[in-house]
């Protein structure tokens, strides 16, 4: 019995040995397969397998974080668990690797904009660069406040402004004051620049171009020697014409001859009814022969012309109109139109707009005697009843006929109203935009929010305007603002009519006139295109080289290029 139990024995001992050496080769077998297989770093990972094959760690490579930690139950292990266990760790190792790298991001320099983006929030912490940020927005908010000390120089230019900082060793907070300092200086020289140019457009609005000088007096000079540019205007076998009510009356009253030339010129070329068409141009003694000179010369027919100067009405006496002389001899009004436009100005609280809207209102032609001629049209010509009166800076370019067949309905005045249309610069004004409501007899007698009206285009009823007493509250205001010093209203003719009016507006379509070319560069030409008259109010007239070069051909279409006195004197060119 002991014989055959030492076999058994034997067996045993061997089997031990044999899975003693068999437990060994296989330990030394999964090391070099992890090796070679998997590797020991794997993306700024590590993969650990111990020799019992009982755990498998993934570790970073600084080994100071161990991310999964996976414990095999059996004391065995087969080629075919690890072979499964290998398979499923190859699905997860990219999901680790990514998560590896945002643990690691702050230390990488050449990472993905994505992983700088989201990696500092996904681990909550914050950027460096959103920090710096906010940093530097708490010392310009500090700046902001400091006054920046006398004597400051200043670089001229952003790359000397770098040059300083690296010479100079600015910090934060003297590189913030040095850039404010410098925003507020070219702020200044800016704002400086855009009222010197505002000033100059003033200057080049009221001179008289060197082109219009030349016609006014080479057509002088014809008159004086040519009998043609004499003849009477019109012949002697039309003029029971001029009064007859049956006829479509215009009246103009301008010392600009090439002006005039459009605004009669476009009138009749858009008429259904030329032959039914009378002008009345009314001019200044200066201007009267070289304007007759014009239209002798330059027939409209089928449609007649007058030209009469100033000095021609009876009427139009001291007597009559002393107000207009007080305002011509005023020594603050002339102070006002033709002195120092600067002096006084707080430019610092005045933005150009308004600035630009103030040296408009002082222009010299508000002060002319023709400027104010059309609130004396009834008197000036009595056996008229009805008449459309035009500024010199309009075109036309629809027919005006029906303008006649408009009823009034009692008014005196059909106007295009301004406080409702589109253009919210140009048809936004209101009574506040042209008096001071900080007088009390404006304040009292009028509303600052009533929509007002246009000039430049208007049909007057001259029956119903001689049994209103329009004119003596015209002339009433006018003394008013004189006494006041100019306090109540400063722009020309506009406000005292507004008043003398009032109560007395019939509103017309807007499509009549279209307001605003001479100083809305942003017209809408559709709307140009559309408008019955257009007009060039402001200071960018058409004739100017100051005029608004895409809205200028409305206006050049009408002027005659092939006149020997409009080439002679390079107008346009």
């Amino acid at each position: 019995m002991r014989s055959g139990r030492r076999p058994q024995g034997r067996r045993k001992a061997s089997r031990n040995e044999t899975e003693t050496e068999l437990r060994s080769r296989i330990g030394e077998k999964s090391r070099s397969e992890k090796r070679n297989l998997i590797g020991s770093d794997v993306g700024r990972m590590q993969l650990h397998i111990s020799p019992s094959m009982r755990s498998i760690t993934i570790s970073s490579s600084n080994e100071f974080i161990d991310l999964m930690k996976i414990k095999v139950a059996a004391r065995h292990i087969s080629y075919r668990t690890l072979f499964h266990t290998i398979l499923i760790l190859a699905f997860l190792l990219p999901f680790v690797f990514i998560l590896t790298a945002l643990v690691t991001l702050e230390g990488v320099n050449k990472c993905s904009s994505i992983g700088r983006r989201i990696g500092p929030r996904l681990l909550g912490r914050v950027d460096d660069s959103e920090r710096l940020a906010r940093d530097f927005y708490k010392i310009l908010n500090e700046v902001s406040t400091q006054e920046i000390p006398d004597g400051l120089k200043l670089p001229n230019s952003f790359s000397q402004l770098v040059s300083d900082m690296k010479n100079n060793h600015y910090d934060a907070k003297t590189f913030a004051l040095v850039l404010r300092a410098m925003m507020d200086k070219f702020e200044r020289d800016m704002r400086e620049s855009k009222f010197a140019e505002l000033m100059n457009k003033h200057f080049a609005a009221s001179s008289i171009p060197k082109g219009i000088h030349c016609l006014s007096l080479r057509l002088t000079d014809e008159y004086s020697s040519n009998a043609h540019a004499r003849r009477q205007l019109p012949s002697p076998e039309f003029l029971p014409v001029l009064s007859d009510n049956a006829y479509h009356h215009f009246i103009l009253s301008t010392d600009n001859i090439l002006a005039a030339s459009v605004v009669v010129s476009s009138a009749v070329q858009s008429s259904s009814k030329p032959e039914k068409i009378v002008f009345h141009i009314i001019t200044d003694k200066k201007t009267y022969a070289g304007m007759h000179s014009w239209f002798a010369l330059n027939s409209v027919a089928p449609a007649i012309v007058e030209v009469k100067g100033v000095h021609q009405f009876d009427w139009l006496t001291r007597e009559n109109v002393p107000v207009l002389e007080a305002v011509e001899s005023h020594n603050g009004v002339r102070n006002y139109y033709h002195g120092n436009h600067v002096a006084g100005a707080n430019l610092t609280e005045t933005t150009p707009r308004t600035f630009a809207s103030k040296l408009q209102s002082r222009s010299p032609k508000y002060i002319s005697l023709l400027n104010h001629l059309r609130i004396y049209i009834p008197e000036l010509f009595p056996n008229l009843d009805k008449v459309v009166f035009l500024d010199d800076d309009i075109v036309v370019q629809g027919d005006l006929t029906p303008l006649w067949d408009v009823d009034l309905g009692g008014k005196v005045n059909g106007a295009v109203e301004t406080c409702r249309g589109e253009d919210e610069w140009v048809m936004s004004k209101r009574l506040r935009n042209y008096f001071n409501f900080s007088h009390p007899l404006i304040a009292k007698h009028l509303d600052p929010e009533e929509c007002a009206w246009a000039y430049g285009m208007n049909v007057f009823d001259l029956q119903a305007w001689r049994k209103t007493n329009i004119r003596e509250t015209y002339h009433s205001w006018l003394r008013e603002n004189l006494k006041s010093n100019l306090t109540m209203w400063k722009l020309g003719t506009l406000p005292p009519a507004l008043i003398a009016f009032k109560g007395h507006v019939h509103i017309i379509d807007s499509s009549w006139h279209m307001l605003g070319l001479g100083y809305q560069s942003k017209t809408n030409i559709e709307h140009v295109k559309k408008a019955a008259v257009i007009h060039y109010n402001g200071q960018s007239k058409p004739w100017l080289e100051i005029g608004f070069e895409h809205l200028r051909p409305f206006w050049t279409k009408y002027v005659n290029h092939s006149n020997d006195f409009i080439k002679n004197c390079h107008i346009l060119e």
